[in-house]
């Protein structure tokens, strides 16, 4: 319940901060961390889901499938190397699918929180920063399933092919029975300013 104050508390001051004219040093660092998440995440959506549409247009959920499964990770890599020092990009889900993707530290309660504002019907902030220290921060982008497409590997899976060739790939898959609508993880942006 802490945790989900403080993301209460963090994105009603974003919001607040936001809205009021910027002053001082906090601000403008804040305003620069908020810039960096935006941009690092935007490269990172765009990189994959015109790769992911781009296969499911060629040959459907089961190219697709094969896309996430064998680039995704090396397309990630590849979008964090174009990102400038001490800033890397990542997806975190709590229901994942490749382990690769399961939330590290106090990820987690970050998106319990989310989950539970989402459940109290409260309309989730476009992005939460979180200070982690002196000099790091994380910066969440909620993901949403708002495609129906998404729904075809994560819904409620009707193809039988697909539904074994996802067991096969990934046997301890959670990443299923998602909802238009639903939670489906973040992007995480970390961002160390004592990297130069």
């Amino acid at each position: 319940m802490k945790i989900l104050k403080s993301i209460v508390y963090i994105a009603l001051s974003s919001s607040l901060l936001l809205a009021a004219p910027q002053q001082g040093k906090k601000n403008k660092q804040l305003q620069n961390i908020i810039q960096t998440g935006k941009k690092s995440s935007l490269l990172l959506l765009k990189t994959l889901g015109s790769n992911m549409k781009k296969n499911m247009k060629a040959g459907g959920p089961m190219q697709a499938l094969d896309f996430c499964s064998q680039e995704a990770y090396t397309l990630t890599e590849q979008v964090n190397k174009k990102l400038p020092q001490g800033v890397t990009v990542k997806r975190i889900s709590s229901k994942y699918r490749n382990p690769a993707n399961q939330p590290q530290g106090n990820e987690q309660e970050v998106l319990s929180s989310l989950k539970k504002l989402q459940s109290l019907h409260v309309i989730l902030p476009k992005q939460i920063v979180q200070k982690v220290n002196n000099h790091t921060y994380k910066y969440y982008k909620p993901l949403i399933i708002k495609k129906k497409v998404c729904l075809k590997c994560h819904g409620d899976i009707k193809n039988v092919a697909l539904k074994h060739a996802i067991n096969e790939r990934y046997p301890t898959d959670m990443a299923k029975h998602y909802k238009m609508g639903d939670l489906r993880g973040a992007i995480v942006v970390t961002i160390d300013k004592s990297v130069k």
